[in-house]
C-alpha cells in the first residue's frame, strides 16, 4: 500500500495552508500550462487521479464534463473535497493507485496532478490507464521533476549483478527519496525522464506533449519566492494519447 502521508494531522493542516489548497487551481503556478494540454471537455466522462480538494473535479465540470470521477487514497482530502462540491455528477472514491483497477474504455480524459510521484512503480498503473480511456483519450499528469527529485539522500545504489553503482542523490540511482516536507518522513519516488516516458510508450501511449515547467519572468515578478525554482525544472508535465 503507498504511504497515506495526507491523513498525517500535520501534514494534512501544513498542506491546507499552500496557496494551491486555499486558492485552488488559480493558486497553482503550472495550471495555464496544463490547462493548454487538455482536450475539449464539453461531454466528456473525466478521472482525475490524487483529486485532493477536488478543485480539478469541479473545473472539469465547468468546462462541460458530463461526469468526474475523483479519486484519493487520503480520507481527510475526500472529506474536504466532499465539503466543497454541491454536485451529483462528481464522484468520489478512496483507493490507492498503487492497487487501482478500472473497468475498460469508459473515461475521455485521466488526469493527474503531483500525485504520480508518491508511487513507487507506474508501468502497470499506466497500463490500467490505457485500457480505461476510449480510443482517441487523452492522459495529461504533472509530477515532480527528475532534476528536482533526485538529490534527496546519501548512500549507494548497486544493479543486481553488481557492476554498477550511483549515489543515491544521483539522477540514474531510481528510487525511494526521503524527505521532510510539511512532515517526517515523506517518502517520494524518483525516476529519470525515460523512467516516466518509457512506460508510456511500452504500454501504447502516443506522446503529446512533455514541457520541463518552470516559472516564467512574469510568475517571478509577481511572485520573487518562485526565482530559486527557475534554476532547474520544478515540474515535469506530460500529455499522451489512446490511438
Amino acid at each position: 500500500m503507498s504511504q497515506n502521508i495526507y491523513d498525517n494531522q500535520g501534514f494534512f493542516e501544513g498542506y491546507a495552508q499552500l496557496p494551491r489548497s486555499i486558492q485552488g487551481l488559480a493558486g497553482a503556478p503550472e495550471w495555464s500550462s496544463l490547462q493548454a494540454m487538455l482536450p475539449a471537455l464539453a461531454g466528456k466522462r473525466v478521472l482525475d487521479l490524487g483529486c485532493g480538494y477536488g478543485w480539478f473535479c469541479r473545473s472539469a465540470r465547468e468546462q462541460g464534463a458530463s461526469e468526474v470521477v475523483g479519486i484519493d487514497l487520503s480520507s481527510r482530502m475526500l472529506a474536504r473535497a466532499a465539503e466543497l462540491t454541491r454536485d451529483p455528477a462528481i464522484h468520489y472514491r478512496r483507493e490507492d493507485l498503487a492497487a487501482l483497477a478500472l473497468d475498460g474504455a469508459q473515461y475521455d480524459l485521466i488526469y493527474s496532478s503531483l500525485a504520480l510521484h508518491y508511487l513507487a512503480e507506474v508501468g502497470p498503473l499506466f497500463g490500467q490507464l490505457f485500457a480505461a480511456l476510449r480510443p482517441g483519450g487523452r492522459l495529461v499528469f504533472s509530477v515532480e521533476h527528475p532534476i528536482f527529485t533526485c538529490p534527496r539522500q546519501q548512500g549507494w545504489l548497486h544493479d543486481e549483478g553488481g557492476q554498477r553503482s550511483w549515489p543515491i542523490n544521483s539522477y540514474q540511482a531510481e528510487g525511494p527519496r526521503l524527505s521532510n516536507w510539511l512532515a517526517e518522513g515523506v517518502i517520494k519516488y524518483h525516476r529519470t525522464l525515460g523512467g516516466y516516458l518509457n512506460p508510456l510508450i511500452e504500454n501504447g501511449f502516443r506522446l503529446v506533449h512533455v514541457e520541463d515547467w518552470g516559472p516564467s519572468a512574469a510568475q517571478i515578478a509577481a511572485n520573487p519566492a518562485l526565482s530559486e525554482e527557475a534554476e532547474r525544472p520544478m515540474l515535469l508535465l506530460v500529455a499522451a494519447s489512446k490511438p
